[in-house]
């Protein structure tokens, strides 16, 4: 099977390292960011090229939108999808303000989250 990598950024390590070792188990390549500067140094070094990003919004350092705005501005990495997951009550509304391809709410349920990463990394 052919290796797919996917970037998890979450400030929650419980949740980030679950989600990692989840999509490992699915046969994904999967790699944590604890924030959205953390991610994009890892975009920017070219050490990495997920066919997907999953994104918290809630974040220090750089939220999920300070992050959202500095992948739209670079070329080189604009065109990776981002799947969006939030506590946030409307996270579809701050999805939308985004321009992400999808959003899920937390807690995650696991088969939808695989399911969206099939979608933008087919195997």
């Amino acid at each position: 099977m052919q290796t797919h990598q996917v970037l998890i950024v979450d400030d929650d390590e419980d949740i980030r390292e679950s989600l990692v070792d989840f999509l490992e188990d699915h046969g994904y390549e999967a790699v944590g960011a604890v924030h959205g500067r953390d991610a994009l140094d890892k975009l920017l070094s070219h050490a990495l090229e997920p066919c997907v990003i999953i994104l918290d919004l809630m974040m220090p350092v750089m939220d999920g939108k300070e992050f959202r705005e500095e992948q739209l501005g670079d070329p080189g990495i604009s065109n990776i999808p981002v799947v969006v997951i939030s506590a946030y009550k409307d996270v579809a509304e701050n999805a939308k303000s985004l321009n992400v391809t999808s959003h899920l709410a937390k807690p995650l349920d696991l088969s939808t989250l695989l399911l969206a990463v099939q979608k933008y990394c087919p195997s």
